[in-house]
């Protein structure tokens, strides 16, 4: 539990950073309380690891010729969809997550969202478990 709980942290950080750096992604209106916009982010985070965790293998192993044939680099692809896809869910729950256009605000979202998480997962201790 800790360790998603964790994971929610790193993706609420991770969104926030690329909503404040890609003029095309908005996470949380302007106006509303202080605690509405903590709690629109982190359920926007906790369904973005949902999706990471249930749809992005899934994607990864179908576009697996195209990530061979690009040397990875059709990932920021796949990571661009995973947040339009956010998107489309985060609008059908009414929470103030969208994305503007897949081809700059996605994939410039996903790229500085990849490099905060990896930065952010460089820095946090790994934890020891108790099996």
């Amino acid at each position: 539990m800790d360790n998603f709980l964790v994971k929610v942290g790193i993706n609420a950080v991770a969104l926030w950073v690329a909503a404040l750096a890609v003029p095309g992604i908005t996470l949380v209106q302007d106006g509303t309380d202080t605690m509405a916009k903590v709690i629109t982010v982190v359920v926007v985070a906790a369904i973005f690891g949902l999706i990471n965790a249930l749809v992005k293998p899934v994607a990864i192993v179908l576009a697996l010729p195209a990530l061979i044939l690009t040397l990875g680099l059709f990932t920021l692809v796949i990571n661009a969809a995973m947040l339009q896809l956010l998107s489309w869910i985060s609008g059908g729950l009414n929470l103030s997550f969208h994305v503007d256009s897949f081809f700059w605000s996605a994939i410039i979202g996903g790229l500085i969202i990849s490099l905060v998480s990896w930065a952010l997962n460089v820095v946090m201790p790994e934890r020891e478990r108790d099996y």
